[in-house]
């Protein structure tokens, strides 16, 4: 895992980079979607992803976006005001 931060035109931005499987684009498309999971039933909400959605957008006015391909891994950037 790789964690980055750098401080662009008044907004912090996060970058965290993992070496995973990645993501076909079918689920990259859904993981910000309350109650989605691709874990088995009864390991997991599918709420993380949702609730950190909104809390960086609606709480604090930034944006959260994934980067992923399936057998490179995924990003994952937070841009938040400075």
């Amino acid at each position: 895992m790789e964690v980055n931060t750098r401080l662009v035109n008044r907004h912090v931005h996060i970058q965290v980079r993992d070496n995973g499987t990645g993501m076909s684009p079918a689920i990259e498309s859904k993981i910000f979607q309350p109650f989605f999971t691709t874990k088995p039933t009864g390991e997991g909400t599918g709420l993380g992803l949702s609730l950190s959605h909104d809390i960086i957008a609606q709480g604090h006015g930034g944006t959260l976006a994934v980067e992923s391909q399936e057998g490179q891994g995924t990003t994952f950037l937070i841009q938040l005001p400075a």
